[in-house]
């Protein structure tokens, strides 16, 4: 390790590497998120970039998204390459590694370095880690600590613990005496993709919470793609006995899937008025949240960013995934690259009324579109009523796009980029993916069957735009799927 070149900034510890000292600098860091039209997800996402750079004082810090705001990522990368940057240190601000970490990030990092020269060593996703458990156990503390009328502070609290959360939902119904947490029912919802890998940790945070908090019992629902989605598992844990559930959003930002996650959650709570139901809140740019960001970076300096391999489905014969092993890597996000028109809908925090339901409100002029694509490791994804995509990620004659994207095999999951990607990143998109093997799930999204119908014919075709393709069945209302 290199001491501290710094040695008034506190950024620096002992054994933690000097970004100053580091090799092939001057260093920048570039936050990689994915973009929404959500005014509060996109002010969110700011405001934890901007307490990154309070953190890293001493090298410029920039970021930037994939698609529907600005910076996008190759803005980023050219407001560090002005500062004199030479080696950038990326981050994907994703919870867990899926398709938007394993390929579409890279993809648009590769392509730019391969242009300009530039050396980008991409980290990994902030997983599950100790201070990531310990920040949503202080969000759950303190929804409990509202509902409860008392200081959430005290012997045992969880370090940043006084950290101001975003805003929850009301608390239903009126506020009674206070229900002990072992008789507390603890659901946390995930994001949901069509990588189970992904998913399963999602029920690991659940494991963690509720053994290390003393919950009563632990479910873990989706906000979309897989199963159980939040309000069929909610009528299933109803039924579990307990007087008291608190819902908490394991996600990053705000967006119209927290808004859904409410809204599904009041129409539970409506049927079961008898039951006292917490709307925790989402994580936010708390300083737990903040530090996995800085270690992330400590990580890509030592050289040490393996993704999860044992389970990747693109790696490994993942039980009912084995198809998809060696699929290459591929980005879809460059046609919606910089498009920035904020939703107008709501004041500043999404309602979710541009997708009542799930249901994505059609554009002026257009017919009436299929069910909502809301991507985003966070809410930091939340499409717009413009922005209307169908399970089958259309986007128009010719061009759509399964439920996955893929990470190919040839990919080294450090994404280090001074290596080969031997993908050669084709932009056509006529390519087939495989169908998410659980569609037909009776507690998962509605759309996902149709979907995976309608790709299995497009893979029988060729998977390229043509007539074939125009005469696929139209996918039915509900919540479709997303890679990530």
């Amino acid at each position: 390790m290199v001491s501290s070149a710094a040695p008034q900034d506190s950024s620096h510890s002992p054994g933690r590497p000097s970004l100053l000292a580091a090799e092939g600098g001057p260093l920048g860091v570039l936050i990689c998120g994915h973009g929404s039209r959500n005014r509060l997800a996109v002010a969110e996402f700011a405001q934890l970039a901007e307490a990154l750079r309070e953190l890293l004082p001493e090298v410029p810090v920039a970021h930037g998204y994939l698609e529907f705001a600005r910076p996008i990522l190759r803005e980023g990368l050219d407001s560090l390459r002005s500062q004199g940057v030479k080696r950038v240190l990326a981050v994907p601000a994703m919870l867990f590694a899926a398709g938007h970490a394993k390929n579409d990030i890279p993809s648009v990092l590769n392509t730019y370095a391969a242009e300009t020269g530039l050396r980008i060593d991409y980290g990994r996703e902030l997983g599950v880690d100790l201070k990531m458990i310990q920040a949503a156990g202080a969000r759950i503390r303190q929804a409990l600590a509202a509902a409860d009328g008392a200081s959430p502070g005290g012997a045992g609290a969880d370090p940043g613990l006084g950290a101001t959360a975003p805003a929850t939902g009301e608390v239903r119904p009126a506020s009674r005496a206070p229900v002990p947490i072992n008789e507390t029912l603890l659901v946390v919802v995930g994001r949901g993709s069509s990588d189970p890998d992904a998913n399963s940790n999602v029920a690991k945070v659940t494991r963690m919470l509720v053994e290390g908090l003393g919950f009563g019992w632990g479910e873990t629902v989706y906000s979309g793609v897989t199963f159980p989605l939040v309000e069929p598992g909610l009528r299933h844990a109803v039924r579990l006995g307990f007087r008291r559930i608190v819902v908490f959003p394991y996600f990053l930002f705000s967006g119209v899937l927290v808004s859904r996650i409410r809204q599904h959650t009041a129409l539970v709570a409506a049927d079961h008025p008898e039951l006292e139901f917490i709307d925790a809140s989402y994580l936010g740019d708390h300083p737990l949240v903040v530090e996995t960001f800085r270690e992330r970076l400590d990580e890509v300096l030592r050289g040490d960013t393996q993704m999860n391999c044992s389970l990747c489905k693109y790696r490994a014969q993942v039980l009912g995934f084995e198809l998809e092993v060696g699929a290459p890597q591929r980005s879809h996000h460059h046609h919606v690259e910089g498009l920035s028109e904020a939703c107008t809908l709501c004041d500043l925090e999404c309602t979710g009324a541009c997708q009542p339901d799930g249901i994505p409100l059609p554009s002026p002029g257009s017919p009436a579109s299929g069910p909502s694509l809301d991507q985003g490791h966070g809410p930091d994804h939340s499409h717009g009523p413009d922005h209307s995509l169908g399970p089958d990620h259309s986007h128009g004659p010719g061009h759509s796009h399964g439920p996955e994207h893929h990470h190919g095999p040839d990919q080294g999951h450090s994404h280090s980029h001074d290596h080969s990607h031997s993908h050669g990143h084709d932009h056509t998109h006529d390519h087939g993916h495989a169908p998410y093997p659980q569609a037909d799930h009776p507690f998962g999204p509605r759309t996902l069957a149709a979907s995976n119908q309608a790709q299995r014919l497009r893979n029988q075709a060729g998977a390229g735009p043509g007539p074939a393709a125009a005469q696929l069945p139209a996918p039915q209302s509900g919540e479709g799927p997303d890679p990530g």
